[in-house]
């Protein structure tokens, strides 16, 4: 049998091509798989209706609209038990967004730090970056983060020994934060009239210290010039939003927390579920994140820095310019993957009572509703487009930094 790759002169389409012409055979395979993977999803969906039909349930979303009734200790917006559980899980939604983006901020920087620092010359400060490292690798998350609980509730102080004018315990900071075992209070801004225009500004000032940054690296490509791009840069993040507060009249003030009882009221208060949370999470998570840097930084031939050396330029330069714009191909793509780890392993804060989607939408109220499956396929549903999320936006910065050939 012979296969055709170019159809005969003066005939038309026939349905054999399908089959026998490379052009369509691809095409048509994919089709069969789409119809064969459909047809199988659907049995499942049926076979799914039918069975919960057998049970007396049906799928119905309607639970959403029903009162909680249950409190929510953590919250980035207002909340009563009163409100609906399609409220609670936007706030456990909310709260894993918290500790998802605090997380991988802190895991990037100590990840970062920890590589670098396990490619010292300095003995000592390898061999402790390699012990962080083994340590915090080798024992399971859920541990560190019972851990890190256990030691905030047991090793701080308790609200009362800060109490009178001999006081056991001070706060911190020009007394301004106070650290206890039943979390942690720091002030919280009061936004009043005039502060959405100082938020923008402050927004406006990122904006120019990236336009800087690409000005900057274009003209060091064109003609050789380096400029004062940290004390530029640190001008355009602080000056106008400085100005900007001072002439609207200081529209944003803090609210300090005060010792008045038996605990602390007044400022954020910060509970020690999300702090253990957020501190477990993003050491467990740099841990890998030091190892990929370090692999990443390895994979730059050493003939790279010899040659830069050898032009003079010195190691922070060399490191800069040389060595991460190569080593970051290598580093990002391991590193969107630790960072949707660190995402979905906040999942593990019902461990230590923190109230996130997982404990809201997949714990209490799938608990009190009986919506097994509505709750469990809306919960999977969201940590599939908030992982999707950061994977598309790390692959489109994973583009702009790739290099390019002129």
């Amino acid at each position: 049998m012979t296969t055709m790759t170019d159809p005969p002169k003066g005939d038309g389409f026939r349905l054999s091509q399908l089959l026998y012409d490379t052009r369509y055979r691809s095409m048509t395979i994919q089709v069969i798989a789409l119809i064969a993977f459909m047809m199988f999803a659907a049995f499942l969906v049926r076979n799914t209706i039918i069975n919960l039909e057998n049970l007396g349930k049906d799928i119905n979303f309607s639970f959403l609209g029903y009162s909680a009734n249950y409190d929510i200790n953590q919250r980035l917006i207002p909340y009563v038990s009163s409100d609906s559980n399609m409220r609670a899980a936007v706030v456990g939604l909310l709260n894993t967004l918290l500790v998802a983006f605090l997380g991988c901020i802190l895991a990037t920087v100590v990840g970062v730090i920890a590589g670098v620092l396990r490619l010292s010359k300095n003995w000592l400060t390898a061999r402790i970056m390699t012990v962080y490292v083994e340590t915090f690798r080798n024992i399971p998350v859920l541990l560190w983060i019972l851990a890190f609980m256990a030691i905030l509730s047991e090793s701080l102080p308790v609200p009362r020994s800060f109490k009178g004018p001999n006081a056991e315990s001070s706060m911190w900071l020009w007394d301004t934060v106070a650290v206890t075992n039943r979390g942690t209070y720091v002030p919280m801004p009061i936004w009043g009239a005039g502060s959405a225009l100082v938020v923008i500004t402050f927004l406006l000032s990122l904006v120019g210290i990236w336009a800087f940054g690409k000005f900057a690296k274009r003209k060091f490509e064109a003609t050789g010039q380096i400029l004062p791009t940290f004390w530029i840069k640190l001008a355009i993040f602080v000056v106008p939003t400085v100005l900007a507060y001072f002439v609207l009249g200081r529209p944003v003030t803090l609210a300090y927390p005060e010792f008045k009882g038996f605990n602390f009221t007044g400022g954020l208060h910060l509970r020690n579920s999300l702090l253990a949370l957020w501190l477990a999470l993003s050491l467990y998570t740099g841990s890998y994140i030091a190892e990929i840097v370090r692999s990443g930084i390895l994979a730059v031939s050493s003939g790279q820095t010899e040659a830069a050396y050898a032009l003079g330029l010195r190691p922070s330069r060399t490191m800069n310019l040389v060595i991460l714009p190569q080593a970051l191909r290598v580093i990002i793509p391991p590193l969107i993957s630790q960072y949707l780890n660190l995402t979905k392993n906040s999942s593990l804060a019902l461990a230590v009572g923190y109230m996130d989607l997982r404990s809201t939408l997949g714990g209490t109220t799938l608990n009190t509703t009986g919506r097994e499956l509505e709750a469990m396929v809306l919960m999977m549903l969201i940590y599939l487009v908030v992982s999707l999320s950061i994977s598309s936006s790390m692959n489109f910065y994973n583009k702009s930094v790739k290099l390019k050939e002129r």
